[in-house]
Formats: structure tokens, C-alpha cells, sequence
């Protein structure tokens, strides 16, 4: 996006400041001059300039500081405005720009960017910026199968050795997601949604299966051109049933129901939109 189109964009209201959490234009509070925060560090606390304390006891303990991760916040913004379209695909975006609009220096904004150019959300432009990866509809499926290969076997795995009351407690993550999906809120299914899949893959008590299938989740998440609010309501809604449905046959220890859902939350999916991509490259030929 140009320059010119980001400030007045800005000036309308737009832009991606209303993906920031809580809503409203996001402002940081400055950190402290690294002089002051030494010189705050480095003096004695009141008692011993007055000699208050004697010399065999314990200057009374300082509480810890917790300061706000300022690139922390920006990314969680930049990720939510991924989530929303907001950051479109395509469009470059400098740093400098987007920390305008978030009240903050570039580092934070920086920083946040070179993470999501890792993820594979965005990719350094030499010189400009970062542009947003356009994702096609071969992409996503593709995306799809590979959590399909991946977390499938996990899961039916799992059917067969978890206990029922495990699969009870997951009721309230589940819940969450159709909540979520009712508002159509995408930025907060998202969240629901991912941690319900990571709540059901921890129980297979691998980290590096679980860290893996969540960053291929998040992926699938980022919005597509020319999704509607109602079509991406309806499509949540249908997820966020599968979910409650999958933990009834979890429950009730029917596994040919348990994969029958499996596929259809996963594979047919990807198939659906590899379908979509070979029609859309047709009709481009």
C-alpha cells in the first residue's frame, strides 16, 4: 500500500488500529532513559540515607518491575489484522509507517515483522518494507493435508488411550469456539479455535508435535481476497460444530466416528479448496 493511501486510511478511521486488543489506537507507554532506569536502579532506598536500618538487617526486598512487551502487543495486532484482511495481501507495509499508526518506533514494529516474515505471513522487501504473502486456494489445501497427515493418527491414537473424563474437560475450550463463531468475530475464533486443537494435542504430551501443528493452524487462519463477513460466518459456524461433535464420539469411544470427523474437519476441507484453486487456474488460462 502506498504511503499516501496508509495516512488517509489512517485519517478515515481504517487502517489496522482496530485490531489492536481492547480496541481504539493502541499507545504504549514510553520505556524509561536507560541513564534514569540505571540511576533509578543504582540508588539506596530510602532507609539508608536516613540510617533507618541497622547494620545486621535486610534492606526490605524491591517488588520485581513487569514492563509491557511492547513487540509482544504488535504482533498480536499485526496477527489479528492478518486474521481480519486488514493487512492486505499483496500490499507492502514499512515499518516506520505502521509504527506511526501504532504510537510506537519502528523497532517493536521491526522486530514483530521479521517473526511473521519467519512464520511465513509476510516477506522482507529490500529497501520498503514487508509485503503481506498472497495465499491461494492450492496453498491453503495443501496446508490442510499436512495437518491432516499430521494430527489425525495423533488423535485416533489418543481415542483409544485417553481417559473419558480428559475429553469432558476439553467441553468449555469447544464451547468457546461456537461463541465465537456465533459473533463472527474472526480475530477471537482464531484464538478459540487454535486452542482447542492445542488443548487436544497436548494430550499426547508431545511439545514439538503440538508447536508444529500450531504454527500449520495458523496459517490456514489468515484471511483470503473476496471471503464475505456471512460467508466466513457460516464457514465458522460449521467448524466451530465439528468441534462439540468430535468430542461427543471422543466421549462415547467411537473411533469410526471419530475418523469420519477427523476427515471432514481436515481433508475435506482441503480438498474443497484444491478443488477451487485447479478451477481458478483454468479459467486464468
Amino acid at each position: 500500500m502506498k504511503q499516501g493511501a496508509q495516512d488517509s486510511a489512517t485519517a478515515a478511521g481504517g487502517g489496522i488500529a482496530p485490531a489492536w486488543p481492547g480496541g481504539g489506537t493502541p499507545r504504549v507507554p514510553r520505556q524509561p532513559q536507560p541513564d534514569r532506569a540505571r540511576r533509578e536502579a543504582d540508588a539506596p532506598p530510602p532507609g539508608d540515607a536516613r540510617g533507618e536500618h541497622t547494620h545486621g538487617e535486610r534492606p526490605p526486598a524491591r517488588p520485581a518491575v513487569h514492563r509491557p512487551s511492547v513487540r509482544g502487543q504488535v504482533l498480536d495486532a499485526l496477527r489479528a489484522a492478518l486474521v481480519t484482511g486488514e493487512l492486505e495481501p499483496g500490499e507492502v507495509y514499512s515499518a516506520p509507517a505502521l509504527g506511526e499508526r501504532f504510537g510506537v518506533s519502528a523497532t517493536p514494529v521491526r522486530e514483530a515483522m521479521q517473526q511473521l516474515a519467519l512464520e511465513g505471513a509476510v516477506e522482507v522487501v529490500p529497501n520498503r518494507g514487508f509485503r503481506v504473502v498472497e495465499r491461494d486456494a492450492r496453498e491453503l489445501a495443501e496446508l490442510a493435508e499436512v495437518r491432516a497427515l499430521i494430527e489425525i493418527p495423533v488423535v485416533l491414537r489418543l481415542a483409544r488411550t485417553v481417559p473419558v473424563e480428559r475429553w469432558a474437560r476439553l467441553r468449555p475450550l469447544a464451547e468457546a469456539t461456537v461463541r465465537a463463531a456465533s459473533a463472527g468475530c474472526r480475530v477471537s475464533y482464531a484464538e478459540a479455535d487454535r486452542a482447542f486443537h492445542r488443548a487436544l494435542l497436548a494430550l499426547s504430551g508431545n511439545e514439538q508435535l503440538v508447536r508444529i501443528a500450531d504454527d500449520l493452524h495458523r496459517r490456514t487462519q489468515w484471511s483470503r481476497p473476496g471471503t464475505t463477513p456471512r460467508s466466513a460466518r457460516t464457514a465458522l459456524l460449521a467448524d466451530a460444530a465439528e468441534h462439540g461433535a468430535l468430542l461427543d464420539a471422543l466421549i462415547a469411544r467411537d473411533t469410526d466416528a471419530v475418523q469420519d470427523l477427523l476427515r471432514k474437519h481436515y481433508g475435506d476441507t482441503g480438498r474443497r479448496n484444491g478443488d477451487i484453486g485447479r478451477r481458478d487456474q483454468g479459467e486464468g488460462r
